[in-house]
């Protein structure tokens, strides 16, 4: 039992490290082209593998919940949206921070949906993740940045696509309901990007970028972002078998750091003490909200 453990936390790690290069990696590909093509590098790759393990392997479902399976779909890309867009315009520890916030509102969903009980703990760490939220965007009162408001709702729209994925695996293959996120993930950008070249709205930005061929060394980058996220995909997946949530929760954690230290290589600014207390405070938050699953 301890070393199914040890083998999930080593997972998770395994995990964290490459969703923290995949950040990298899109951070790069952002100098170069817009963050809606970058979403759609990044799924169209995972689209191609997952269609050869189903060849491989058909898929073994009982199904039945086609519009469940679209809404994760389309929840996960805009959260994905969102997120690129935040790793393109802010420090790629700040975006993944905002990313984490997922937790905080998959509990409360959880909550009013599916009638989870949350318990004291479990209040506790959505009250301390709010706390987060107003430090890590400095908000003084006044308004928010918009890589603010698109960082929390791409915690919200994570947390959409995960609770949905709760109901989904009693009907479906994970790797359909992964095939459903990475489908609407390549076709969204497409129908964004051709829109795109007939209107454009400088406010819009985050939603709308016309289509740049990529030049040679940007191919090396799409080839290491689709590499990073498939495997990490795999690694977190495995993590989640080993050992149980709240533990493998907990360590996922490690991401943030990892992708701070990336952030700094790349030439981010060092965070704001007030930035690292709410990136502390939404770790904090996780946490809590992580034990009660222990």
């Amino acid at each position: 039992m301890e070393n199914q453990v040890n083998k999930g936390i080593q997972y998770m790690l395994y995990a964290s490290v490459l969703f923290a290069f995949m950040g990298a990696a899109a951070k790069e590909l952002s100098d170069s082209m817009s963050s809606v093509e970058v979403v759609f590098f990044r799924n169209i790759f995972g689209v191609f593998l997952i269609l050869i393990s189903i060849y491989n392997s058909p898929l073994k479902q009982i199904g039945g919940k086609f519009w469940l399976l679209v809404f994760r779909g389309m929840a996960g890309f805009i959260a994905l949206l969102f997120f690129f867009y935040n790793i393109a315009e802010i420090s790629l520890g700040e975006a993944m921070t905002f990313s984490k916030t997922s937790t905080i509102f998959t509990a409360i969903i959880a909550y009013f949906l599916l009638k989870e009980k949350l318990g004291i703990k479990g209040w506790l760490g959505v009250f301390v993740g709010f706390i987060g939220i107003v430090f890590i965007t400095e908000f003084d009162g006044s308004s928010l940045e918009k890589t603010d408001y698109l960082g929390i709702l791409s915690g919200v729209g994570a947390a959409l696509a995960y609770t949905s994925v709760r109901e989904l695996r009693n009907y479906y293959d994970s790797r359909a309901i992964v095939l459903s996120f990475m489908t609407v993930g390549t076709i969204g950008p497409l129908i964004l990007m051709i829109i795109s070249s007939f209107y454009s709205n400088e406010s819009l930005d985050f939603m709308l970028g016309t289509f740049v061929m990529p030049q040679a060394n940007d191919w090396i980058y799409i080839i290491l972002l689709g590499i990073f996220a498939t495997f990490a995909q795999i690694y977190m997946t495995k993590a989640y078998a080993c050992a149980k949530a709240g533990i493998i929760g907990t360590i996922s954690y490690s991401n943030i750091l990892f992708s701070i230290i990336l952030g700094l290589i790349l030439g981010d600014n060092f965070p704001s003490i007030s930035i690292v207390f709410g990136i502390l405070l939404i770790i904090l938050s996780g946490l809590l909200v992580s034990s009660k699953k222990e």
